[in-house]
C-alpha cells in the first residue's frame, strides 16, 4: 500500500515552507485557515455527528469528506439504521441554513425549486423560493418521488442553481444534498435515473450496529433524542474556508493518472453494462483531496483513492444480465479491479 513510508514520495517538488516542506505539498495561501485549522474543525464536527450515531466512524468520515469535497450523499439502506438521523446530526452539527424533504409520490418539482407568484398588492409576480434554497438539503426517501420531481435536483445539484420561469437564482455555498433511499420496499417507489445517481459524489449504506453500539444507543436514544441536544459546532463560513483548504490539496500526476486508470477499467468491463463517467474521475480525485486532508496530510496517495473508490463508483455503474443473474454487485467489480490495477510506483 502506498501510505506510510511510500506516502512522501507522492508529493512531487514544490516551493518548501516552514510546515509544507515536512509535508511535501505545495504551500497554503498567505489568507484563511490552514490545514491544521481544517483538522480541528472536522474533528468537532466528527464528534458532534458520533455522539448521535454510534459505532459508525467510517460512515461518518466518509459525509463529513463528502462535505468538504463540495459533493451530495445517497445514503442507502434498510429501514431502522440511522440513515435520516445521520443527515439531521450533520446538518445540525454546522451552524447554517438547512431544509428538510419528505418525498412522496404527489410532490411537484415546484415543491422543490420554488414558484412564482402573483402579489396583487405589487401587482407583479414575486419568486417564492424553495426547500433547495438552503445550504444543506436533506431528501428523506428521495426515491418515492416521481421521475419528474427528482429532475428538479439535477440542476441544483451539479450547477449550484436553480432556473424558474427562464430566471436563474445562484445557491449560496456550501450546498449539499443528502438523500436516503430505502433499497429493500420498491412497492410506490420509483428508482433514481443514472443522471441523477451520478451527481451523487459518493454512497453509503450504515449498516447494522454492533452488539456494544446497539447497548449504547438504548442508553443514549432512551429517553429522549440526542439530536435535541446537539448545538452547532462549525459556521457556515468555517465550512467554506474548510473547502478552500481542500481545493489546495496536492495530487501528483501518478496518482490522478491511477484515478482515470482505474475509472476507466469500469468502462469496458464484461461485467458492466455502463461504466463510471468522466464525472465520477473528478469526484473521485476531489473526495480523496478531502479524504487526504481529514488526515492531516495535504498531499494525495493511492490509498485515499482506493478507499473511497467503492462508495464513489459503484452506484454509477450498471451490471451486465448476466452479472446479477451471478449476484454480482458492482462493489464486488470495483474491489477486484482496486486489487487487479498496478499501483503507481513511489517517485513517479
Amino acid at each position: 500500500m502506498a501510505v506510510g513510508t511510500h506516502g512522501e514520495s507522492f508529493m512531487e517538488t514544490d516551493p518548501p515552507s516552514s510546515r509544507t516542506a515536512r509535508r511535501g505539498g505545495p504551500p497554503p495561501a498567505a489568507s484563511g485557515p490552514g490545514l491544521d485549522g481544517l483538522v480541528q474543525v472536522a474533528n468537532k464536527i466528527r464528534d458532534a455527528v458520533e455522539s448521535v450515531i454510534e459505532g459508525k466512524p467510517a460512515v461518518v468520515r466518509l459525509a463529513l469528506t463528502v462535505l468538504l469535497a463540495e459533493g451530495h450523499l445517497l445514503i442507502e439502506d434498510v429501514p431502522g439504521v440511522g440513515k435520516t438521523m445521520l443527515a439531521k446530526a450533520l446538518a445540525r452539527s454546522v451552524d447554517c441554513s438547512v431544509r428538510r424533504v419528505q418525498f412522496t409520490p404527489d410532490l411537484l418539482p415546484s415543491d422543490i425549486t420554488g414558484v412564482s407568484a402573483y402579489n396583487q398588492e405589487m401587482r407583479e409576480f414575486e419568486f417564492k423560493p424553495g426547500p433547495v434554497f438552503a445550504n444543506i438539503v436533506v431528501g428523506d426517501e428521495i426515491n418515492r418521488a416521481s421521475p419528474k420531481t427528482q429532475s428538479a435536483l439535477l440542476e441544483c445539484m451539479e450547477e449550484r442553481q436553480v432556473t424558474v420561469d427562464g430566471t436563474t437564482y445562484e445557491l449560496e455555498p456550501p450546498f449539499m444534498v443528502i438523500s436516503t433511499q430505502n433499497p429493500v420496499e420498491m412497492e410506490g417507489t420509483y428508482p433514481l435515473p443514472e443522471a441523477q445517481r451520478d451527481r451523487f459524489t459518493a454512497r453509503i449504506s450504515m449498516g447494522y450496529p454492533d452488539p456494544a453500539a446497539e447497548m449504547e444507543m438504548l442508553d443514549t436514544h432512551g429517553q429522549a433524542s440526542p439530536l435535541d441536544r446537539l448545538s452547532p459546532v462549525a459556521h457556515a463560513s468555517d465550512v467554506r474556508d474548510l473547502i478552500e483548504v481542500v481545493r489546495r490539496q496536492h495530487v501528483s500526476q501518478a496518482v490522478r493518472q491511477y484515478a482515470i486508470d482505474l475509472v476507466g477499467a469500469t468502462r469496458g468491463h464484461p461485467e458492466l453494462r455502463l461504466g463510471a463517467s468522466p464525472r465520477a474521475t473528478l469526484h473521485l480525485v476531489r473526495a480523496a483531496r478531502a479524504y487526504a486532508a481529514l488526515d492531516d496530510r495535504d498531499y494525495v496517495v493511492p490509498d485515499d483513492v482506493q478507499d473511497l473508490a467503492v462508495p464513489v463508483l459503484a452506484h454509477r455503474l450498471l451490471p451486465t444480465a448476466e452479472a446479477q443473474v451471478d449476484r454480482r454487485r458492482p462493489e464486488q467489480v470495483v474491489t477486484d479491479l482496486v486489487k487487479r490495477l498496478p499501483v503507481p510506483s513511489p517517485g513517479k
